[in-house]
């Protein structure tokens, strides 16, 4: 079966992804929904000539010790995120389509306020939301932002390379994980030494990587990554819970010291069932929520973003509520993402702190 054929199917059809799997047919991810396309079952050989097809010698091996590999794929000039990984029928690809273009903050329509986030010269920006959600999208897209306004260093670590910047103001050098770098920890100890101005971890996902990620923010760096977190204190949380109990107190201090703000988004399906829109949950770390970060307060600091509502501050359920309110996604879809909704003929009170939301298309995660 043809690979080449099967992503620009996808990339046509404005598919998120693509999954190939024993003993099923191609199937493809439109708004959110697997759909099944109308062709033969993929067999075991099937699936293992396309990756032979497709990867090196050193990522075949790895395959072979570890039963599961990230690895990126260019088609055509486009680019994918791609993973194999074993399983009971046998060996399984998922492909995650990449748009083409990096847009831009404008463009992606994101709350004005984080623009605000590629201005400051040392911090912590974390990222977050569930696979999918368009995490890499909206951190490329700050990445290119500052690349366009401002002459800085930058060095990103990923896994694996998803957008592939071109240096225009900033020197931009990146590094991919396996092929570049043996490991984010290794990359990131590395790069204190290598006279960046902005450090772009893809996936703050250890213990190791966290606390050199809060040393970096803490040395005069600015630093982007991305957790699998869905709002902002439950991203403060999983920082902390990484570490041994002895040493959280000395991570709260080191994180409210750091930290910059946190962006959180999720993708909602509009009633169209074709596109989805963002919804985000903005903290911009003030003295009030650094002291709540510090004391482990942070049961408080949902009601001290809805008092930082005019800093640019934005609440996922008050997000949800506009997208609602302005008909952007069903009462369903509004109850199944929000713990509570306001009645459809309320308008929510911070509506007008809120960016327009945007619709993103599939095919650009």
């Amino acid at each position: 079966m043809d690979l080449n054929s099967l992503l620009t199917y996808a990339r046509e059809h404005n598919a998120s992804d693509l999954h190939l799997a024993c003993g099923y047919p191609p199937i493809v991810r439109i708004g959110g929904v697997m759909q099944k396309l109308n062709v033969s079952q993929l067999t075991t050989e099937d699936i293992e000539k396309i990756f032979f097809s497709i990867a090196n010698e050193q990522q075949a091996e790895i395959f072979k010790q570890d039963l599961e590999l990230d690895f990126a794929i260019e088609s055509n000039k486009f680019r994918y995120r791609s993973n194999i990984y074993s399983t009971i029928n046998g060996p399984s690809i998922a492909i995650r389509v990449i748009s083409d273009k990096i847009k831009n903050l404008q463009e992606l329509m994101v709350p004005a306020v984080v623009e605000r986030f590629t201005k400051i010269k040392k911090g912590l920006v974390v990222v977050t939301g569930a696979t999918g959600s368009g995490k890499s999208t909206t951190l490329a897209a700050m990445i290119e932002h500052i690349n366009t306004q401002y002459s800085k260093h930058i060095i990103t670590i990923e896994d694996p390379i998803e957008y592939k910047f071109t240096s225009n103001k900033c020197l931009i050098n990146q590094r991919e994980v396996g092929a570049n770098t043996h490991s984010f920890a290794k990359a990131l100890k590395s790069a204190l030494r290598e006279n960046p101005d902005i450090i772009m971890i893809g996936e703050l996902r250890d213990l190791e990587t966290i606390q050199l990620a809060l040393t970096a923010a803490e040395t005069g760096h600015l630093v982007f990554g991305t957790l699998h977190t869905s709002s902002a204190a439950k991203t403060i949380d999983r920082i902390v819970d990484v570490f041994p109990t002895n040493d959280k107190p000395m991570i709260r201090t080191m994180l409210a010291s750091s930290l910059e703000g946190i962006i959180s988004q999720a993708l909602l399906p509009k009633p169209n069932g074709n596109e989805r829109v963002a919804a985000y949950e903005v903290l911009i770390a003030n003295s009030a929520i650094r002291n709540l970060i510090r004391e482990n307060k942070l049961y408080q600091v949902s009601s001290l973003m809805q008092i930082g509502s005019k800093q640019g501050m934005v609440l996922m359920d008050q997000s949800i509520n506009a997208l609602y309110s302005k008909g952007m996604i069903s009462e369903e879809v509004a109850k199944d993402y929000a713990a509570q909704l306001n009645n459809k003929e309320e308008q929510p009170k911070t509506s007008e702190n809120l960016a327009s939301p945007f619709t993103y298309q599939d095919n650009e995660f």
